[in-house]
């Protein structure tokens, strides 16, 4: 929890990084370009377009209240918030449009493959439909190839609480990837958010003590991996990250503790 002297130096910090034209804005000037940027962040115009968001900052202290599908569009509105410049802190009171559902419930595990593959732009998330029953995951729909349908495979097996897989996907001709619309324009914010919420959603990496920064679409990563091969898969799931241009993995390995 930061001080009151954290937070003002935190504010105050914000200002004179935002002072470019050499006036210096007012605190009021701040709270409105970062209410204005989470509306404008891709992950806000896509992946959240259908849930109601409302965003309040005062002093750099962002208010997010409304409703929202699940859990992973709760944690990704939060984290998108708390990545845009000016942003101190955020207080989530988003509530979940079905909070009777409990959490890894047959309903909980398709909302979480689907948000989870809409991450991913190695596969298509929108040609994919997902059906769940006693934690079994069915696969439909269509993939451009055999390659495409493993990986989907692979990614909702991974997910905590999936206990098998079975894809029934067919493949289709692939069709030429159609130039991205303004609001599917990546920014930095989204991309930072995305990637932590793809680490915490598979369960090889929900473990991992990742720091994720991005900047110009390059992220950087540091934290501790257990081992080569998981610093390894983390650097394999980030670049498999809408928006990604450039991952560089500076994590180091865990020094084993002896008698381990």
């Amino acid at each position: 929890m930061k001080t009151t002297k954290q937070l003002a130096a935190a504010v105050l910090a914000t200002l004179g990084a935002l002072a470019f034209s050499g006036t210096l804005l007012s605190a009021s000037d701040v709270d409105d370009r970062i209410e204005a940027a989470a509306k404008k962040t891709y992950v806000f115009k896509t992946v959240l377009k259908d849930d109601d968001i409302k965003t309040v900052s005062k002093d750099g202290i962002v208010v997010l209240t409304g409703t929202v599908a699940d859990t992973g569009h709760r944690t990704l509105a939060e984290t998108t918030v708390e990545s845009l410049p000016g942003v101190v802190s955020v207080d989530n009171r988003l509530m979940l449009k079905n909070a009777d559902e409990p959490e890894h419930s047959d309903a909980w595990l398709t909302a979480k493959v689907k948000t989870t593959l809409l991450f991913h732009r190695h596969v298509s998330a929108s040609a994919t439909d997902v059906y769940v029953k006693d934690g079994i995951v069915s696969l439909r729909g269509t993939a451009s190839s055999s390659a495409q349908i493993e990986l989907v495979t692979e990614y909702a097996r991974d997910i905590e609480g999936v206990k098998s897989v079975v894809n029934e996907m067919t493949i289709a001709t692939a069709e030429a990837p159609k130039p991205r619309t303004a609001s599917e324009k990546f920014d930095d914010a989204s991309v930072t958010a995305q990637v932590r919420l793809v680490l915490a959603s598979h369960r090889s990496t929900s473990s991992v003590r990742t720091v994720v920064l991005t900047r110009d679409g390059v992220v950087t990563l540091t934290g501790i991996a257990k081992n080569n091969a998981e610093k390894s898969l983390v650097t394999k799931l980030v670049e498999g990250v809408h928006g990604v241009d450039k991952v560089v993995n500076g994590m180091t390995i865990a020094i084993p503790v002896a008698g381990n």
